[in-house]
């Protein structure tokens, strides 16, 4: 990290530290973090990218997920099958990280972010209150198809991840806006967790960069976490709404060439 300058460390500790807050709240942390790696490390491969952003991630996902079980003590027997799916369903998309493009993908994740923001925006009674939409078995095979099939995508790229589990779990599943929050942070550490398992024997991680992001995203993900916690679903669901509203204009305005 020493050929990096001054402004460079800092743009990269910022935009890690804000990550840690967004995602520790309604997910989506790599829609700003990885645009600030591709920005500062313009000579990083994409593998590289996004395998350091999933090592600074999952220092803040690893610290939001002990804070909201502490407090919020999520269903083991909901989060910890989400988790494995999602570990699993992240590894098996980590597989195919390298040969698929980014451009591939923005327009896709743009019409699920409008969908998302404008299905959440248009109830506003949705996630008040945990209204579990399935029992038992159906319940956990519902959380463990959620698990996998955005495990898979976070694997593949990443940037919404935590966004889509949140309104899943709300939408699908039933919960209110604050425990799926809890449930979606565990998940995203799951995801984190299995794609670093298949680039760190690679040796796509750039250590010091991940390390250094890794704290300030950690910082990010504890206060984020314990304001949600402290604030409620309310908050989180407003706090959505505006951080869903903000991917869409970011990657709207991309794709249109506005910036």
């Amino acid at each position: 990290m020493s050929d990096l300058s001054v402004e460079v460390v800092l743009l990269l500790a910022l935009a890690a530290l804000a990550a840690g807050f967004v995602d520790a709240v309604v997910g989506g942390g790599g829609l700003i973090q990885l645009p600030a790696l591709l920005l500062g490390l313009p000579s990083a491969s994409p593998v590289q990218v996004l395998a350091t952003n999933k090592l600074a991630s999952m220092c803040g996902t690893a610290t939001s997920s002990v804070t909201y079980y502490r407090r919020i003590r999520p269903d083991p027997a909901t989060f910890l099958p989400l988790m494995a799916l999602a570990l699993v369903g992240s590894f098996v998309g980590a597989l195919g990280a390298s040969h698929l493009p980014k451009e591939a993908f923005e327009p896709i994740v743009l019409v699920v972010l409008i969908v998302v923001g404008a299905y959440v925006l248009l109830r506003p009674d949705l996630g008040e209150e945990t209204a579990l939409r399935f029992s038992g078995h159906r319940h956990r095979f519902a959380a463990m198809a959620v698990g996998f099939v955005i495990g898979v995508y976070d694997g593949l790229l990443g940037p919404g991840t935590g966004s889509f589990f949140v309104f899943a779990l709300v939408g699908l599943l039933g919960y209110d806006f604050l425990q799926a929050s809890a449930k979606a942070k565990l998940a995203n550490f799951a995801t984190n967790l299995g794609a670093l398992l298949l680039f760190i024997p690679t040796g796509a991680v750039l250590w010091d960069v991940g390390l250094m992001m890794g704290a300030c995203n950690l910082i990010g993900g504890y206060l984020g976490a314990r304001t949600a916690v402290a604030r409620g679903s309310g908050f989180v669901r407003a706090f959505f709404i505006v951080v869903v509203s903000g991917f869409i204009i970011r990657i709207g305005g991309g794709l249109l060439g506005v910036w």
